[in-house]
């Protein structure tokens, strides 16, 4: 994991909340038991909303008074997004998402700290989630203001230092490659997080992919 992290503020423990009856509130659709339990179930329901998104026909599901008022009893999202702040890439429109579907965590050039990775540990470890996905996409200010850095040798002022900081690694790995060097970052950089995320123990529970979002075609693509 990255050196520079900050101290973390141990968690306190949070008793997990029973689920809310079936009869309650009629009117929201239920994620299917597959999708709620299984990694590849839920991957394939975030790609499939988000080739609804791309295409331009979004459902908005989940998104009722009766969701939120099922909702407000317990919640049993089915994935945890570590994606970008970037105002063009919200996760719950990417992928065509509602109330109660997925916990996200953003951060520019999602970024981790310990304030994320408690985050991810609990809703891994207390809420059961199955799938944990990295989002990266292309023409990312925080890599852009990375690579600029590199080039100046300027320092970065004050709390964008942990950003560059977080973020030069992929950069000067890819430095050499040939085409666009802020797109290779970008894409080390996804992986490399998805790949610390992978090697924590906190994590072993769930399946841990990255992705790369497209700006021009509104679709998500996996990282190798």
């Amino acid at each position: 994991m990255a050196s520079n992290r900050r101290a973390f503020l141990t968690a306190t423990a949070v008793t997990a909340l029973t689920a809310a009856p079936a009869t309650a509130a009629p009117g929201p659709r239920p994620l299917p038991p597959s999708a709620a339990h299984t990694a590849r179930a839920a991957l394939d329901e975030l790609l499939a909303g988000n080739r609804r998104y791309a295409a331009g026909h979004p459902r908005h599901p989940h998104d009722s008074p009766g969701r939120r008022r099922l909702l407000a009893a317990a919640q049993d999202p089915f994935a945890v997004i570590v994606g970008c702040i970037d105002s063009r890439v919200p996760p719950e429109l990417v992928f065509d998402l509602g109330l109660g579907d997925v916990l996200c965590m953003r951060t520019a050039g999602q970024v981790l700290d310990e304030a994320v990775l408690g985050s991810v540990q609990y809703g891994v470890q207390e809420l059961g989630v199955p799938l944990v996905l990295v989002l990266g996409h292309e023409r990312c200010g925080a890599v852009a203001a990375t690579l600029d850095h590199l080039r100046t040798g300027a320092p970065a002022p004050g709390h964008l230092e942990l950003l560059v900081d977080e973020i030069a690694p992929a950069a000067r790995r890819t430095r050499a490659l040939t085409g666009d060097w802020a797109e290779h970052t970008m894409r080390a950089h996804t992986a490399w997080v998805r790949d610390a995320i992978r090697a924590d123990p906190a994590f072993t529970s769930a399946h841990v992919a990255a992705a790369r979002f497209d700006l021009d075609t509104g679709l998500v693509s996996l990282l190798p």
